[in-house]
């Protein structure tokens, strides 16, 4: 089994949970729940059965002590989480709507995640191969896309497979909208990459066919394209294929790309040589289909890492040529 190391943002989602009338006022509920996207990655990881580590950083705060007790419960090695001494800990108030799909309001304005140094990426992160994920919210900030890029740098110079997921999140980004020649910049250096359909559109500037064929040609291996209930294609230089999406009734889709995610990083760190599914469309497809179930289970519940499911809840699913 290969380690997962996920790094960036953990944070924390304060989740709507409804109303109540005050006087002349309605007031909003929250809940506090422990997130972040890789933070989320690695949670479902571990609670599949996966070896899973964490790089970021948090404040030396309250919330920083809840996000990494939260790890910490739910099994993924924080050795190396770092915690600021004065920056806190990034915040984020999740609304949702009638259907379960949510909008973000954060609180990350120089906050301990986006402080995190290039000279705090440790070659000792890569010392046994860890497939190594990340996402677009550590390329808003100077310094953080500093960090970023030389933690995939060092990930590509130890054989690491690198994954990931665009994650897009306009409103995180100082012009309100991701700047694509950056974002592009670090799809070109990955093996495996998620998109939304919107996000593919975004970044491929009105071509996705042809840009799908420059991601391949820079050597991205895998591609893998969710678009909601439709089902998801992907790509790879053995060709395209699609797998159907389960039919369930979303409560929170916070975490679902996160559980999809996390679960394909799992099932590759499952292989004796995870790229050896690179050059199946077959074996891709049985483990894209297995992340599918695992995204569709996290959103039918409320919340991040509480939603996240163990192997169990999904055992069902899992490709009956692979053994864990």
């Amino acid at each position: 089994m290969r380690p997962v190391l996920c790094f960036g943002e953990a944070l924390i989602d304060f989740l709507n949970t409804g109303k109540q009338q005050d006087g002349p006022l309605i007031l909003n509920n929250y809940r506090q729940y422990p997130g972040g996207a890789p933070a989320n990655a690695a949670v479902a990881v571990a609670k599949l059965g996966g070896k899973a580590l964490f790089a970021g950083q948090v404040g030396a705060d309250p919330f920083g002590d809840f996000l990494e007790q939260a790890l910490v419960e739910y099994g993924v090695d924080t050795h190396f989480l770092s915690r600021h001494p004065s920056a806190k800990t990034a915040l984020a108030f999740v609304m949702l709507d009638d259907d379960g799909d949510r909008s973000f309001s954060f609180y990350r304005q120089e906050s301990a995640d986006v402080l995190f140094s290039p000279q705090q990426v440790n070659e000792s992160w890569f010392a046994d191969q860890p497939l190594f994920h990340f996402c677009s919210n550590t390329l808003t900030d100077e310094q953080i896309t500093a960090a970023t890029k030389a933690a995939v740098a060092k990930a590509k110079s130890n054989q690491s497979i690198v994954s990931f997921d665009v994650n897009l999140r306009h409103n995180l980004w100082s012009t309100g909208s991701a700047d694509i020649t950056l974002v592009n910049e670090l799809v070109y250096m990955a093996d495996v990459i998620k998109f939304s359909r919107d996000e593919l559109e975004y970044l491929a500037q009105g071509d996705c066919d042809g840009y799908i064929q420059h991601c391949l040609n820079k050597g991205v291996s895998v591609l893998v394209i969710t678009d909601g209930e439709h089902p998801i294609e992907f790509f790879s230089v053995q060709g395209k294929s699609i797998v159907e999406v389960p039919t369930i009734k979303a409560v929170d889709t916070t975490a679902g790309g996160d559980a999809f995610s996390g679960a394909l990083l799992f099932a590759l760190s499952q292989l004796s040589e995870p790229k050896s599914a690179f050059s199946s469309l077959d074996m891709l497809a049985q483990l894209i289909k297995f992340a599918s179930n695992c995204g569709a289970h996290a959103v039918t519940l409320p919340g991040a890492f509480p939603a996240l499911p163990r192997f169990d809840d999904i055992k069902e699913h899992w490709p009956a040529e692979l053994y864990v």
